[in-house]
């Protein structure tokens, strides 16, 4: 009888001790997420920061942009309140990607706005914001993959329902950005 008790505390304590693990593997996975989309944000900051000086000098030699550039600063004004949900603000970045790719290329239009040594280097920061938060991106959607495989495999799954824990959404690419680009209106003058 006493082996038969000390062999159900053993398995008991095992038990215990694969439960603890699990939880304390998932509630880590839900923190790096938690990281990862914050890392997101502070770079989405970056770029939001940069938006009125851009466009503020575009607005000098751009005179024929004025509704792109109200909709991006209207866009700009949406993704910095703070009761947006994640998705919500994805999608504004999604938008706001895309407008601002517009202005890059109506930009093209302007030779004197191309040449300002200001809209070059407010350029150069954008690029340079553009390709951090792209990194992020890539960072998030590697702790998304890791949370979500965890949460969906055995025994993970088991313990994440009583965690009341669900898939989270990678970023993926906009439909104009998985569009074919048309290399002949890029050589059109």
């Amino acid at each position: 009888m006493n082996s038969t008790l000390i062999f159900v505390i053993v398995i008991v304590l095992i038990l215990l001790l694969v439960f603890v693990s699990v939880f304390n593997s998932l509630t880590n996975k839900k923190n790096q997420v938690a990281n990862a989309f914050g890392t997101i944000d502070v770079q989405l900051k970056n770029r939001y920061d940069l938006i009125p000086n851009l466009v503020a000098t575009v607005q000098q030699y751009a005179t024929h942009e004025k509704e792109l550039l109200t909709k991006i600063t209207e866009l700009r004004s949406k993704a910095i309140q703070h009761e947006l949900t994640p998705e919500d603000r994805v999608n504004i970045d999604n938008q706001i990607s895309t407008a601002l790719s517009g202005l890059m290329v109506a930009v093209e239009n302007y030779p004197d706005l191309k040449a300002s040594q200001n809209f070059i280097d407010l350029q150069r920061s954008l690029n340079e914001v553009e390709s951090q938060i792209a990194a992020a991106r890539r960072a998030y959607n590697a702790a998304v993959t890791d949370f979500n495989n965890a949460i969906e495999m055995f025994p993970g799954n088991m313990l994440a329902g009583m965690m009341l824990l669900k898939t989270k959404q990678v970023f993926t690419a906009t439909e104009t950005e998985r569009g074919n680009v048309d290399v002949k209106n890029l050589f059109q003058s």
